[in-house]
């Protein structure tokens, strides 16, 4: 009797001592305040709804986080948004204010001039406060050379690169033996510039026999009626195009390709939302894009939960605003993993801790590479198809279209060398 008392006391002492634990836990988190993240990324201008739709993915997986228990004890995530203007000048200024903040993480997607310039100012603060380091996590920015010799340890990229996307484009191609002339329309800068050299060199490589009939280069954010570059291409009777063109340089060139009646098919980066699917209008059958998940794979590979996530969003930011940056959920869950490992808000720790870091995701597990900090993850290439056909069960932006996957090819398949060289604290 005396040794069951003695451990129910044992027992009940236990109790209370986790409660008052978890108690000072959570009002130490409570005492420390949120973990700030900067969005750095156009909210206003030519590319302002680019901006805006990548705000909106990280505010609701930040909410999705949260509910969920934060980070670090029980700490809250909390984004703070500063607009780059698509200006580098401008982005180093906001990137300057949010390190005065005390904001130790810093996410952007748009303009590789940006991201070298968020990069220069990172490395240079970071070497005159070592106890006071900045994160910059790239969910969008993907020229090739970042994270090969410009690589950089507190650079980490979410999003594959150019060649690992342009490889996926050409292998649908080359399946494709109706195929047999090829156009490349891009935006006039170093990311264009990068599609276009790929495109060339791959094509070469896996299809010989394809002639490249255009290779056109254009201002970025400049151009208001593609309807000359549409008839070029239409002249040409090119049987497909490759474009890297993203926010309005795509729905822009979208708009006049239906506009003219263009029959050529388009494989795209970011033709897959952000008004590209709603500015195709006949032209989307025969539109294409490569992306590492589309909402219709919850139907293909039989992912409910996926589909209630997916439709949750659609419930907060309306059918116009489609989920579609699937790589600022994994950012966040494999940033909060880190800080976890971690133990507490450092970034050089951080870094360390996502280094080599293989992340479960519900497609497949993703894995960030040490050596130059660029993610290898599942790549698919889709094709829009008729809603209500061939598991197309969500249509994009009320256009009654949506993307099926064509070929799938696995993130080990996609990892491709780096000259990176990188320099470690």
């Amino acid at each position: 009797m005396l040794r069951k008392v003695f451990l129910c006391v044992i027992a009940t002492l236990f109790i209370f001592s986790g409660i008052v634990a978890t108690g000072i836990n959570n009002a130490e988190a409570k005492e420390k305040g949120p973990v700030k993240i900067a969005f750095l990324d156009p909210l206003s201008g030519a590319f302002g709804d680019v901006g805006d739709s990548g705000s909106r993915h990280f505010a609701f997986v930040t909410d999705k986080i949260n509910a969920e228990g934060g980070v670090l004890g029980g700490r809250k995530l909390e984004m703070v948004y500063f607009d780059s203007k698509l200006s580098p000048k401008e982005s180093v200024i906001q990137l300057k204010n949010a390190i005065n903040q005390g904001i130790r993480f810093v996410v952007h997607g748009n303009m590789t001039s940006i991201s070298a310039a968020i990069i220069s100012t990172i490395s240079k603060h970071n070497r005159r406060n070592p106890d006071k380091t900045i994160m910059y996590l790239n969910y969008s920015a993907v020229t090739p050379s970042l994270t090969q010799k410009k690589c950089n340890f507190w650079h980490f990229r979410f999003d594959s690169h150019v060649d690992i996307k342009v490889k996926a484009i050409v292998g649908a191609i080359a399946q494709d033996r109706s195929i047999k002339k090829v156009y490349l329309i891009n935006q006039n800068y170093s990311f264009g510039k990068s599609v276009s050299s790929a495109a060339k060199r791959m094509l070469k490589v896996e299809r010989p026999d394809i002639k490249i009939v255009g290779d056109t280069f254009h201002s970025i954010g400049k151009v208001k009626d593609f309807s000359a570059y549409v008839a070029r291409i239409k002249k040409s009777k090119a049987d497909a195009v490759i474009t890297g063109n993203w926010g309005s340089d795509m729905t822009l060139l979208a708009k006049s390709a239906s506009e003219i009646g263009l029959k050529s098919k388009f494989f795209t980066f970011y033709a897959g939302a952000l008004g590209g699917p709603s500015a195709m209008g006949k032209a989307i059958n025969g539109l294409n894009v490569v992306v590492e998940w589309h909402p219709n794979l919850a139907v293909e590979v039989k992912r409910p939960s996926d589909g209630e996530f997916y439709e949750k969003y659609l419930a907060k930011n309306g059918v116009k605003k489609p989920f579609y940056y699937y790589r600022v959920k994994v950012m966040l869950e494999m940033l909060v993993r880190a800080m976890n490992i971690a133990g507490k808000e450092d970034p050089r720790l951080i870094a360390y801790a996502l280094e080599n870091m293989r992340h479960p995701t519900v497609y497949g597990e993703v894995y960030m590479r040490g050596q130059d900090h660029q993610i290898f993850t599942p790549l698919y290439v889709a094709e829009f198809a008729r809603k209500g056909t061939n598991n197309v069960k969500y249509g994009i932006e009320g256009s009654g279209y949506g993307p099926k996957t064509i070929t799938r090819i696995e993130a080990k398949d996609t990892e491709l060398p780096s000259s990176c060289k990188m320099k470690r604290p």
